[in-house]
């Protein structure tokens, strides 16, 4: 059944295990949504970081086909050539690009990887990467002064959130989703829309932030600290921000899509896969590093060095191949060996006292249907990412309990969020939470909601489809 409109409500980092089990109770407009329709977690992409999860969810492709595999990526096999993976890096068409074509109006705001703007039929705000207010961040430009007007000074992202100064840091978070909803019913309202998408940023900065203090299990709680409830009242905060919108539209003719590009978990510390590298002999500095220092590109002596890495909430492992990068060391005809030896000894690697920690390096072949401009030799999920990668040299241990980029209490997990509430679901069918949806699912499924067939290489398949084939669970709280 098509339905006259969708709206697609994206909440970055948004968690199953908080949103669907610890909070629930306490979120009224959530649970409305989840016995309306169909629910459940969504598996997110590998790696499941903002950067590619909401492109491969919007093009039903994977970062693999999509040729990027973080923000920033190597864009050739130079040492210090790097590319971020912007709005231009996205060259598989979109759904408002399927849309347009189709002479469907959509409204995109705060979706990530739409900055540079490129034109659509419709209107756009961008996302977390436009640099400032005073970049042509809206498309038509001229939007710009309305959305100035209407949030009263309109913030694209909390850029400075792995902070100290956590009252600060709530503050922004809670006015820019303030502004951003603000933006987004003004639109609904007054814009022509067959397709709607926003995404709001402020679950991921909080996260990231908070998790220490509301967890009673992350090794850094504290009982009776005064930021413990900070991630309940922000989720019962953007609960009720929610069920503003859907008092805003005609249940009964828009198909509603809740959804999160990946989830989030305490972060139970940081392995030094650079330091890793140097112990193992796999990676030579041309003199002893600074301690606790960013690893330079001028800093390796490449005539000796096989392999470096990058931190994060995973590792890119990249290897120096002879005859690909310029003073490749490693024997194209060893690469296979070489890369099953660094892949078991990081596997190997427990915790800071040896326990085993579950490390799970993947092959970007073995993830991804083609591996397109310059992937990594090797993803790391350290701990299966219990535990973030820091790609600094110069530690004094291969285990770090402090971030090497500002406090951050939390990494990303596999599995987001889904709420499809479809005004022409069967009764049968309402309230019942679904196994193995992915975010490749969510582009087929706004497609066909609107009477559009979906382009026949896009990865997913219609959710409601997927339900009627009998995938269920457990009926909804």
């Amino acid at each position: 059944m098509t339905v006259e409109r969708v709206l697609v409500i994206g909440l970055d980092c948004l968690t199953p295990q908080l949103a669907f089990e610890h909070y629930l109770d306490h979120l009224p407009y959530l649970r409305s949504l989840m016995k309306a329709g169909l629910w459940g977690r969504l598996r997110s992409c590998d790696p499941p970081i903002t950067v590619p999860a909401w492109s491969c969810m919007v093009t039903s492709k994977d970062p693999g086909q999509l040729g990027f595999y973080g923000f920033r990526n190597r864009k050739d096999y130079s040492y210090d050539g790097l590319s971020f993976a912007n709005s231009l890096a996205v060259r598989e068409p979109t759904l408002w690009n399927i849309l347009s074509r189709n002479r469907r109006d959509s409204v995109l705001v705060g979706v990530p990887q739409t900055y540079p703007v490129k034109p659509l039929r419709g209107h756009l705000v961008t996302g977390f990467l436009a640099p400032d207010n005073q970049s042509e961040y809206t498309y038509p430009s001229e939007l710009k002064q309305e959305v100035e007007r209407v949030a009263d000074g309109y913030i694209i992202d909390v850029k400075d959130f792995r902070t100290e100064n956590k009252d600060w840091l709530l503050r922004q978070v809670y006015e820019m989703t303030e502004k951003r909803f603000r933006v987004v019913r003004h639109f609904l309202k007054t814009k022509p829309w067959d397709f709607f998408m926003f995404v709001e940023m402020g679950p991921d900065r909080l996260h990231h932030g908070f998790w220490r203090f509301c967890d009673p299990g992350h090794r850094l709680y504290q009982e009776g600290n005064p930021y413990r409830n900070v991630l309940q009242d922000y989720y019962v905060f953007l609960d009720r921000k929610v069920g503003e919108i859907l008092e805003d539209i005609d249940l009964k003719k828009t198909l509603v899509l809740l959804v999160s590009d990946h989830g989030a978990k305490r972060m139970q510390g940081g392995i030094c896969v650079n330091e890793w590298l140097r112990r193992e002999g796999y990676l030579v500095l041309r003199e002893d590093p600074a301690p606790s220092s960013r690893l330079r590109m001028d800093q390796i002596d490449w005539k000796a060095t096989r392999a470096w890495g990058e931190g994060g909430y995973y590792s890119r492992i990249f290897f120096n191949v002879q005859g690909r990068e310029p003073e490749g060391v490693v024997p194209a005809s060893e690469y296979e060996r070489f890369r099953s030896e660094i892949k078991e000894g990081l596997e190997a690697l427990g915790d800071e006292q040896g326990h085993p920690i579950g490390t799970i390096l993947h092959r970007p072949q073995d993830l991804y249907r083609e591996c397109r401009n310059v992937p990594p030799d090797l993803i790391a999920y350290f701990g299966d990412l219990d535990w973030r990668s820091v790609g600094s040299v110069g530690m004094d241990a291969l285990h770090t309990f402090e971030n090497d980029t500002g406090p951050d209490d939390a990494n990303h997990d596999r599995f987001g969020v889904f709420v499809l509430a479809d005004p022409g679901l069967p009764d049968s069918q309402r309230g019942r939470e679904l196994d193995g949806i992915t975010l490749y699912d969510i582009a087929p499924t706004v497609l066909e909601s609107l009477g559009i067939r979906p382009p026949d290489d896009m990865i997913g398949a219609n959710i409601r489809r997927k339900a009627l084939e009998g995938n269920r669970n457990r009926a909804a709280p």
